[in-house]
């Protein structure tokens, strides 16, 4: 029997849900040619869905996020192309489904982190819809087992409805970049070599501050010769932080580059000489495992889901103490051995990550909603 599987890919180029969207869709395209997907995206995105096989079809949906329109919108396409199981890839599933549910919920930031939000709605918005996502939805995928906890201590729910599916990370990490292209991406971007990179948005949880305070101390502790390249967009707190750098002194060694496209991520992160990434909380952290395929060594939170990802594979700190943080990078920076040792076993854990594994596990995951597991990816096996 042939499914009509709906997937939510409006957030196609968001970071993280839509670097989720963007490697799910072509690797569940991989292993599944006999279902019918039908793919809600932005006008603007046609071109990218069209570029998946002919079970994969475009259909145009643009309701905003976050809006009441989404969920009106939504139910009436699930109607309309008469869907059997609809899978939404952020934790907002409408109030009337007609067919099967399956909900990505990634984290739950916005709940344990309300002084991030804008205002106290959003907090009611984000708690009303992650609670009946869990209520309504057949099943709900959590992209780690420390979100799944998050999720069972916060809504009390039953956790058997709950399945852990880790993310991964796209071939292009692993693949050495070409000398000559690696160099030219750097410059194209004003990154000077050595360097310690840091790879995400500045906003509050992300901890910037932390890292250029815990850079700048590091520094005075061993006096290494290696700049901080902040990546990503430059909205948020970017103006405060680069206050911050130049009140410490290390303006001259400190570039926020901007978003980059995903294409420059890899040459970028294989040029680096360590990666620091001690955030406050996260779903699952695909910066970490990226930098771990790119053959870098890794200093990172032992909180959230990090410590899941990275523990033993990585030097984890505590995200809020700075002098902590400042002497494992100064120890990272003084000794080559170890920063070999660490990239070695990053390469190793990034082995566990790959995108066609979280497809297998996604499509048995929709078949067993569906009712019919033996059509589950491995069920012939």
């Amino acid at each position: 029997m042939t499914y009509r599987i709906g997937i939510d890919a409006r957030k196609l180029t968001d970071f993280g849900i839509g670097t989720y969207i963007q490697n799910l869709l072509p690797a569940l395209a991989r292993i599944d040619s006999t279902n019918r997907y039908l793919i809600f995206a932005r006008p603007e995105h046609a071109e990218r869905i069209a570029e998946l096989p002919d079970n994969f079809r475009f259909v145009s949906e643009k309701a905003p996020g976050y809006s009441v329109r989404e969920l009106v919108a939504l139910p009436w396409q699930i109607l309309r192309h008469r869907l059997d199981l609809f899978h939404a890839t952020h934790y907002v599933l409408p109030y009337l489904v007609a067919c099967k549910t399956v909900v990505s919920i990634h984290d739950i930031i916005h709940v344990l982190y309300p002084e991030f939000l804008p205002n106290r709605f959003a907090l009611v918005y984000a708690s009303t819809m992650i609670r009946h996502s869990l209520s309504r939805g057949d099943r709900i995928i959590a992209s780690s087992q420390n979100t799944k906890t998050d999720l069972l201590e916060t809504f009390g729910i039953d956790g058997e409805k709950i399945k852990v599916v880790h993310l991964g990370v796209p071939r292009r990490f692993r693949e050495p970049v070409d000398a000559d292209i690696a160099r030219e991406t750097r410059e194209k971007h004003g990154i000077d070599r050595p360097y310690i990179l840091f790879v995400g948005n500045p906003k509050p949880h992300k901890n910037l501050t932390g890292v250029v305070r815990a850079y700048a101390r590091a520094r005075e502790l061993h006096d290494f010769d290696a700049d901080l390249v902040c990546v990503g967009d430059q909205g948020g707190e970017a103006f405060r932080v680069r206050r911050q750098a130049e009140a410490l002194g290390i303006a001259d060694r400190f570039r926020l580059t901007g978003r980059v496209s995903s294409d420059d991520l890899p040459a970028i992160y294989q040029g680096a000489t360590l990666f620091l990434y001690p955030t406050l909380y996260e779903g699952f952290g695909f910066p970490i495992i990226e930098a771990m395929a790119s053959g870098v060594p890794v200093v990172t939170s032992d909180k959230s889901a990090l410590k899941e990802v990275a523990e033993g594979y990585a030097d984890l700190v505590n995200p809020l103490d700075i002098e902590g943080m400042a002497k494992v990078v100064a120890h990272c920076m003084a000794d080559e051995e170890h920063r070999t040792a660490l990239a070695r076993l990053g390469q190793r854990r990034a082995e566990d990550f790959r995108w066609q594994r979280t497809a297998e596990k996604t499509l048995e995951i929709y078949m067993q909603v569906l009712g019919a597991q033996d059509r589950a990816p491995g069920a012939a096996r």
